[in-house]
């Protein structure tokens, strides 16, 4: 066994180190990179052993229940987020439903806001309304809209900060201490910045959910997802339903993951950094009515944002295209990014390669109009996950399309 497992982690260490070191204690072979254990079940010594271990949700039997290298993912995740646990699942979305699973029932109430990813907003105003609870969508930064819409069967406030595609930010202090008041919890969709750059826990937050797909890959190669938070929730709540319903993330992907967030940290400051530099260059650009992007000082949320999120913005921004309808948006967006040849055309964010996408025919394309315009997500809106190409050519790719629409 190597050292610093034999010893044991001290108190205090820096996310930038439990990124790297959290995990479960090596094999007698002492690896010192965590083992990818490809296995479906646990051979045990005899029926009495077995007996106790599948009495015991915390022992290892079946891999849809628990295995070594998705255990060790979620000691990772909880450390690095300052949580007493974390539960891993096979997608984002995933985990909001486990999330809902855990914590709602028929006749339930949720408050969540209006500008959240468009598949969270399907999931929660029709799949989970089939079973009863019923939501409320509210601005995401308008606070006295969420107290408005608190009913005596309000049980959940959802959030996610910044959101998908217009990074806006909400008060997780603000909103924890409405929700609390209530007899309600806050759950928080921390995608965009990962604990890298903000831990909702610190400010309140009860639940921290993840699409590990995203930044905690960071290289577009595995689908994967997580909820943090106290244990009664963690292990008491939504480990049972996990081990019954299934979401269970298979060990690979959890390997994937593992070795991703020990880069986390390096990756989330270069690509903040790079976001920033194509930002403001958008910015001055005639082509571009507005850019969102929270480290701008034009961000309505800037000074909320770089208190939340140490300082940093993050790797995304969307802007808008000066167009005088609707269609013409619509046609000025497909033009630049048809006209890129650098930057990938995909719906995925979080990647080290930068990806370009048309919200309003993608991640949102299955709102409504009415959904889409409350959300604020236009025909001309843009959304680009900065990766690590030198920001140059990023920006000049997005030239050729920007300097070409009024000779198409």
């Amino acid at each position: 066994m190597s050292d610093d497992k034999r010893r044991g982690l001290p108190e205090g260490l820096r996310p930038e180190t439990l990124a790297v070191r959290t995990a479960l204690a090596p094999s007698q072979h002492g690896e010192n990179s965590e083992a990818l254990f490809l296995t479906t079940a646990y051979v045990q010594p005899d029926a009495e052993t077995s007996a106790r271990k599948f009495s015991n949700a915390e022992d290892f039997t079946y891999t849809r229940t628990s295995n070594p290298t998705v255990r060790s993912l979620e000691a990772r995740l909880a450390a690095m987020e300052g949580t007493e646990g974390a539960i891993a699942t096979s997608t984002g979305m995933s985990a909001i439903l486990l999330l809902a699973m855990g914590a709602l029932k028929a006749g339930d109430h949720v408050v969540c806001s209006r500008s959240v990813f468009g598949s969270t907003i399907n999931l929660f105003a029709k799949e989970f309304g089939k079973f009863g609870v019923e939501t409320t969508f509210v601005s995401q930064t308008d606070l006295a809209e969420w107290q408005a819409a608190i009913r005596p069967t309000t049980r959940l406030f959802f959030a996610e900060t910044p959101t998908n595609p217009l990074t806006e930010v909400c008060d997780i202090r603000a909103l924890a201490g409405m929700a609390h008041a209530a007899g309600a919890i806050l759950a928080v969709d921390n995608t965009y910045s990962t604990p890298a750059l903000q831990r909702p826990a610190e400010m309140g937050a009860d639940i921290v959910m993840h699409s590990a797909t995203k930044y905690m890959d960071g290289q577009g190669r595995v689908m994967a997802g997580a909820l943090c938070g106290p244990n009664r929730l963690i292990r008491d709540v939504f480990g049972p339903i996990l081990r019954t319903v299934g979401m269970t993330l298979s060990p690979f992907n959890a390997w994937v993951v593992l070795k991703g967030l020990e880069t986390l940290s390096l990756r989330m400051k270069a690509q903040s950094e790079q976001a920033l530099a194509v930002a403001r260059w958008l910015e001055a650009q005639p082509e571009v009515d507005r850019v969102y992007y929270p480290s701008l000082a034009s961000h309505p949320q800037h000074d909320l944002a770089m208190r939340q999120q140490n300082g940093q913005g993050g790797a995304v921004l969307s802007f808008d295209l000066r167009a005088d309808s609707p269609e013409a948006a619509r046609a000025a967006a497909f033009h630049v990014i048809d006209s890129t040849r650098v930057l990938s055309i995909a719906t995925n964010l979080g990647d080290t390669k930068s990806i370009i996408t048309h919200p309003a025919t993608t991640s949102h394309g299955r709102l409504t109009e009415a959904q889409r315009q409350a959300a604020g997500v236009g025909q001309g809106l843009i959304r680009l996950s900065v990766g690590l190409e030198h920001v140059d050519d990023i920006c000049d790719d997005l030239l050729r399309g920007l300097s070409t629409l009024k000779t198409r």
